[in-house]
Formats: structure tokens, C-alpha cells, sequence
């Protein structure tokens, strides 16, 4: 089970999300959210994350931004992947591949009620609740996994005490979390950190 921890904004969670097992950090750079990470916190994030484990996949996650100025970004700061979030379309990852070439598109069955992975010529898809950043959970039975494959990721609304139940129900290749982590918004809790990597890793989906 693919795990992704969202959000980070310190070398600290950085580093524990990693030495707890997490495959993918994300760094969010959207000034509306609370979340939201300057250049030089993204540096230090992906340094701290690196210096856990070489081989994690670093995220940049942007909303509003315009494709080929985020892949820019993200190439600049180090990235491994872009991740455009909301609504974005198949020109704008076509876009930011010609810069960065692992770009993954996240969105929402509100959003795009046809989803399927891939469709866009995206890396990976992630499939998050209408509300993302809130941490509302949201009706999994609209997903179709046989249409979405097994290289996504479920998000929206997931937490230490959910995740288990969310993967058995839907089969998802990874997830991904960000405010079912924290003890307020922004702020990270490095022990729902380590529990909802645990509780990940109890799920029935296969590794990737």
C-alpha cells in the first residue's frame, strides 16, 4: 500500500513521516491554504525527507497555479513529481511534462464524474472528496474502481481510525492524507502520523 503524507511544513514531520514507512511527502505552495509552504520551507521539507530516505517521492502540490509555471517550480525547488490539483485538463499535464515528467492529477468525482485513471496521460490519479483540505469524509460507494484501475490514490476525509476500512471498501493502489494528521490545521501530529501508516499498511489493496 502506497502511503502519502500531505502537507508538510517542518524538517521535523519530514523526517518522521518518512522513518514511519511513508512513501511520498507533499508540499503544498497555495496561499489560501493553511498548509501553505514558502520556497525555502519546501527546501528544507524535501532535504529532511531525503536525509530519512533517498529513495521517498517528493510532491509538489499546487491548485490555482498555471501548469507549466508549477512543473517549473517544482523542477527548480527538486521535486521528484508535480501534483495539479482541481481543475486542471489534459493540455495543462501535457504542459508540465514537457518540465517535470512524473505529473499526477488530482480531482473529484464533483469535478469529473467520469473518472479514470491515466486518462489525462497523468502518472498516478487521485481521487479526493469535493472538499480537499477539509478533512470531510465523503460517500466511497460513487467510486467505480474496476473503471479506475489500481494506480490511484484515495483521498479526502481519511484518518488513522478510517483508513483500514476506506482501502478494504474500495481497493485503491495508495492513499493520501493530510488533515486527518494533524491536531490542528497546518500542524502536524507525528503520532496520528505514525498510526494512520500503520493502519495503511492493514489494508487489502497490493503494494506499488
Amino acid at each position: 500500500m502506497y502511503v502519502k503524507i500531505c502537507g508538510l511544513r517542518t524538517p521535523e514531520s519530514a523526517r518522521h513521516a518518512v522513518r514511519a514507512g511513508a512513501d511520498a511527502i507533499g508540499v503544498v505552495m497555495s496561499p489560501r491554504s493553511p498548509r501553505h509552504a514558502t520556497p525555502e520551507q519546501a527546501r528544507v521539507v524535501l532535504a529532511a525527507a531525503r536525509s530519512a530516505r533517498a529513495d521517498v517521492d517528493t510532491v509538489l502540490v499546487v491548485n490555482r497555479m498555471a501548469a507549466a509555471e508549477a512543473a517549473a517550480l517544482a523542477r527548480d525547488l527538486g521535486f521528484d513529481v508535480l501534483q495539479l490539483h482541481g481543475r486542471y485538463r489534459a493540455a495543462d499535464v501535457r504542459a508540465a511534462q514537457e518540465l517535470i515528467p512524473r505529473v499526477w492529477r488530482a480531482t473529484s468525482l464533483t469535478d469529473d464524474p467520469a473518472l479514470t485513471a491515466g486518462a489525462y496521460g497523468e502518472e498516478r490519479l487521485l481521487v479526493d472528496g469535493a472538499e480537499p483540505g477539509s478533512g470531510s469524509t465523503w460517500d466511497l460507494s460513487q467510486l467505480d474502481p474496476a473503471r479506475l484501475g489500481t494506480d490511484w490514490l484515495l483521498a479526502g476525509g481519511l484518518s488513522p481510525e478510517n483508513v483500514a476500512e476506506a482501502i478494504a471498501a474500495v481497493r485503491p493502489g495508495g492513499v493520501d492524507v493530510s488533515s486527518g494528521v494533524e491536531s490542528a490545521p497546518g500542524e502536524k501530529d507525528l503520532e496520528r502520523i505514525t498510526r494512520f501508516i500503520a493502519a495503511a499498511r492493514q489494508g487489502l489493496a497490493p503494494t506499488t
